[in-house]
Order: structure tokens, then sequence, then C-alpha cells
């Protein structure tokens, strides 16, 4: 058996990820951490793993991470850089859900977080855990970067056309809306319900720390500068990620269909729909899944992509387990079977 610890267990992404832990048929749980929870039942906290789990919440000073293979930082930035460095040291592999070490810049980090990184080094060894485009580096990774929900989205619809060489890379658009969970389990004026339901709006305009990161992978996919456009929308639903992407073709003769149906036919993760058809949100929701749709309107030089994920799952906990079953030899989909919930 694989011996997990979870950094974090309290918020929306950690549940998700103890969720899916819990059910996976090859992995004890060992501990659980949370400074305000020490001591309490996670089913107390969450009582939708009532029945499932006995274990109680750890205060991190005295977590025992040695019993572990592999822990999880389900926190926000500047966490886990703070811990890693001790837990590989230790031989423990981690899997981390945050921001801190996804960018190999670490100047760029820093600019973009407004603070000092404080494990700049492994910037550069951690290996970003988007398996369909870094599988092979995962499976022998200590430290695994998982995508964040946007990125994710954004980079599976955009792949298949730059690694064909297809699209100018320096004029993309991502046009993304996702749920209010995607902005965590804190108490926040945005995320009230008399606040976010019926509307629809852009935030993060400007610039947001998801861009650096979008345009990092997308670079690593073709062989010129890359620049992208993201505008990030606040949609009133729990969960989902819909990212409408747009590009200008450079060759006019190409099945668009034919080409995200080879790319994908072997990811267990990533399904192409039939031409024509739409994806939503609510079809993937719980699922560890992408579902992708690409068009050509009106037979014009822009190829439009759509590309939707459970921001929790696929965006974040799922993904992060299907990082460690390669890191583990496990089946890439264990613990990850279930079947989006409907309606």
């Amino acid at each position: 058996m694989i011996r997990v610890g979870v950094v974090g267990g309290t918020g929306y992404t950690g549940v998700e990820l103890l969720r899916l832990l819990l059910r996976h048929p090859a992995i004890s749980l060992e501990l659980i951490t949370s400074r305000g929870e020490a001591g309490r039942r996670v089913d107390d906290l969450f009582p939708s793993l009532f029945g499932v789990s006995d274990l109680c919440f750890t205060d991190p000073a005295e977590a025992d991470y040695t019993q572990c293979d592999v822990v999880f930082f389900a926190t926000p930035h500047n966490v886990a850089m703070g811990e890693v460095p001790a837990l590989l040291a230790q031989g423990v592999r981690v899997v981390d859900l945050s921001a801190d070490f996804r960018l190999r810049d670490v100047a760029v980090w820093q600019q973009w977080y407004g603070e000092t990184h404080a494990a700049p080094a492994l910037c550069e060894t951690a290996v970003y855990g988007l398996p369909e485009t870094h599988r092979d580096a995962i499976r022998s990774a200590q430290l695994v970067a998982c995508p964040g929900c946007y990125p994710t989205a954004v980079q599976l619809g955009f792949l298949p056309l730059l690694e064909a060489g297809i699209v100018d890379p320096s004029s993309l658009i991502a046009s993304c809306g996702s749920g209010v969970s995607g902005a965590g389990r804190q108490a926040k004026l945005g995320g009230l319900l008399t606040e976010a339901g019926e509307s629809f709006a852009a935030y993060g305009v400007a610039g947001h720390r998801h861009l650096p990161e979008m345009e990092q992978g997308l670079g690593g996919m073709t062989d010129q500068p890359v620049k992208l456009t993201f505008v990030p929308h606040l949609v009133p639903m729990s969960r989902g990620i819909h990212a409408t992407l747009f590009a200008t073709l450079t060759a006019g003769d190409v099945d668009l269909q034919r080409l995200y149906e080879d790319r994908f036919a072997d990811e267990p993760s990533v399904l192409v729909l039939a031409a024509g058809a739409h994806p939503a949100t609510r079809n993937v929701r719980g699922a560890n899944t992408c579902q992708l749709a690409v068009a050509r309107p009106q037979g014009r030089d822009t190829v439009v992509v759509m590309s939707v994920i459970d921001n929790l799952v696929k965006g974040a906990a799922g993904q992060a387990v299907q990082a460690m079953n390669l890191m583990f030899g496990q089946p890439e989909s264990a613990g990850l079977e279930g079947i989006a919930l409907a309606p």
C-alpha cells in the first residue's frame, strides 16, 4: 500500500482530495493536518465522509511524515515551499497542489506573488504535473507541481494546435469561466450567493496569476514565442470551468477534428466530442475528465476550441491523484474511474 499524508485538508480542494484518496484501492491514508482543526474528526467537519474515515486532523507541528511515502499539499501558496525541502530530504515524495513550484523562473514567480520564494532551487527540479505533456517525467519525480485549474483547461485545449504548428502562437485568446469554488472555502464577499448569483462578471483582466503558468506551458508545446490574452469570469455555479479558446490558423488545409481525435486517442482523462457537439461543465462534474470540442466557424481562419473540466477534480485533486498513480506505478486512472454526476 502507498502510505499517504495530506497537508491542509480543510478546503474544497482538500476535501475533494480526501474523497478520491479514501476510495483508492492502493493507498493507506495515514494523516491529515490542520492547525485550526487539530484533534477534530474529519467526518465532523465534512459529514460527506461519515462512515468512510475515522481519522482526526493532526497539528502540523506534531505530524510524523516519515510514515508516508507521499505527501500532498492542498494549501494556499507559500506553505509548501517552506516545508517541502525537509520532506524531500527524508525521502518523502511530494505532490503540491499549490502554485509554489509551477513556475521555473523564480523571478517571475516573485513578481506575480509579491514575495520571496523560500525554496528557489526546487522550482528548477519540480516536474510539472500535467500528465498529457509530462507523463514520463512524472513517473520518476520526487516533487510534482500540479497545474492550476484554468491552466489545465487552456493547455489541453491548445495542445494539438501548437504541437502541429498550425496556429499563430503570438495571438492566442482564452475566455474562461469558473465556478465559485475556485476562489476557495474562505468567507469572501464576492463568493456570497447574493453577490455571485444571477450574475456573470470578468475579473483579473489586467493580469491573473495563472497567466505566466499558461504561457510557460504553452511555450513548451512550440518552438515559437507564445503570447496569450487571458480573461477569467466568475460563473454562479459551485464547480466547473469552461474555456473558450481562439487561435488564428496558419495552415488552411487541416482536419481539425481528426487532429484532436488522434492526439487524445490514448489519453484516459481527455475526451474529444463529435464534430458539431458542444461540451458543458455539467457533463464533467465530479469526474477527472476534460471534454473538448473544436470548430472553425464559417470556414474562416479562426479556430475555436471549447474545453471543460471540473476545477476541483481534473483541475486539482483528481489530477494530483493521477500524478501519484504515475509516480508509484499504479494504473493511471486508479481511484478516478467515477463517471460524471447527472443531473
